[in-house]
């Protein structure tokens, strides 16, 4: 007969659970290496060495597209629209004639300031042919009879002087003819004075007088022949019709706009740069134009830099020139400008996206040290064309600079670098951290 002892049952239970547990300790220390070893992160990264090369400055700014020229025509008269010979969107020639206003009561008053012109442009022929001259030769003949005069009342008073001292004639006889040499004498210093007035002053006065009332009338005739050219809307500019607010029959008021010509066969992009970057631009410089809707950026050149800072924003004003004689563009549009500035043959670049910005504004990359963890790296930074970024400092071309997935990446986190082309990879790694 065989016996079946349980040796447990035979010991206490403390006894028991203290002999299990250092081996149940030991079994939770293994657990716990084992699970460490499974969680340890790795990121998956996109890194490269840092390009050696020639580098060209990009100065980015936004502006909005505007029109080489553009006229907003306002009439000088208040009047209907008698009649438009455009439309919104119509081309139109410097001189080319747009719309006519009503003004047939215009050319009433041009009529009757014509006539008062004409009447005034008689008048002065009148007054300077032969009024004029007229009085001038009768002042003439005025002042040669009344010489003559003198002349023969000199003869008799001397004659009569001769007879008083013979004792011909009695005193009488001679004192009548010295009253009447005195009268003549005054008579023709009278003629003379006259004369010399129309000579002198008369003239001069009489045909300036004519001469004025001439230049009023027509004066006054001009300006209704204008009033009346005011009625028919020219372009002053060679262009494109953006806007026709009214239609044929409708007041428009002197000062308002009735239509909008723009010139559109070039566009300017006007961008407002610090002083520090603007001194660095001559006129000519090549740039480049993002504009929304199409592909490839568009060229454009340097075509005219501020001499002054504008007062409000201390910025100067630079315009970009584009080409716009297909018409591709409109004005108005909202664009990215990107303009050529400095170059530096032979500079440590790097993607922009590798550069870290702290809170401080301070610049850093990171970088795979060799053992495999990421490190940051202080840099100093150059200039930039819009892709890769100058390193002026920090760098020495050697290191293996994290590009894509450095964002929040921590100091010491083991990376694997993807292989090049494999943004699935570092896509990943981002999403695992």
């Amino acid at each position: 007969m065989r016996v079946h002892v349980n040796l447990l049952s035979m010991f206490p239970k403390r006894l028991v659970l203290m002999a299990g547990l250092p081996l149940f300790v030991l079994w939770m220390q293994a657990c716990k290496k084992s699970g460490d070893a499974e969680t340890e992160t790795l990121v998956t990264v996109q890194a490269e060495r840092p390009e050696v090369g020639r580098i060209s400055e990009h100065i980015m700014a936004d502006a909005s597209l505007a029109p080489l020229a553009q006229a907003a025509i306002s009439p000088k008269i208040t009047a209907p629209v008698k009649a438009f010979y455009v439309q919104r969107g119509s081309k139109v020639k410097a001189g080319q004639l747009l719309a006519v206003l009503e003004s047939r009561d215009l050319a009433a008053q041009a009529l009757d300031n014509k006539g008062q012109y004409d009447a005034a442009q008689a008048l002065f022929e009148m007054q300077t042919k032969a009024q004029v001259p007229e009085d001038y030769r009768k002042a003439q003949l005025d002042v040669a009879q009344a010489k003559a005069q003198l002349e023969l009342q000199r003869e008799i008073a001397a004659s009569r002087k001769q007879l008083l001292q013979q004792g011909a004639i009695a005193g009488r006889d001679y004192d009548t003819a010295v009253a009447a040499l005195v009268q003549a004498q005054s008579a023709y210093d009278v003629a003379k004075n006259h004369l010399d007035s129309l000579k002198q002053v008369s003239s001069a006065a009489t045909m300036q007088q004519a001469q004025g009332q001439l230049y009023s009338a027509k004066g006054k005739y001009l300006a209704a022949e204008a009033l009346v050219s005011y009625s028919k809307i020219r372009s002053p500019i060679t262009g494109i019709v953006t806007d026709r607010p009214l239609f044929p029959g409708e007041t428009v008021n002197s000062g308002s706009t009735l239509i909008t010509v723009m010139d559109t066969s070039s566009l300017v992009a006007k961008v407002h740069l610090s002083q520090t970057a603007a001194q660095r631009l001559s006129l000519g410089d090549e740039a480049s134009i993002a504009i929304p809707g199409v592909d490839q950026a568009a060229p454009a050149k340097v075509t005219l830099i501020s001499p002054a800072l504008d007062p409000g924003s201390t910025t100067v004003e630079v315009w970009l020139r584009l080409d716009n004689r297909e018409g591709r563009y409109k004005a108005g549009t909202p664009v990215r400008t990107s303009i050529v500035g400095r170059t530096v043959e032979k500079a440590i670049k790097v993607p922009q996206a590798a550069i870290l910005t702290a809170q401080d504004g301070g610049k850093s990359v990171m970088i795979v040290a060799a053992d495999g963890t990421a490190r940051k790296k202080g840099v100093q930074l150059g200039i930039a064309d819009g892709d890769d970024v100058q390193i002026t400092q920090g760098l020495s071309g050697s290191e293996t600079v994290i590009t894509t997935g450095a964002y929040g990446l921590d100091e010491g986190t083991k990376v694997n670098v993807a292989k090049e082309g494999d943004d699935q990879g570092a896509a990943a790694g981002e999403k695992e951290k």
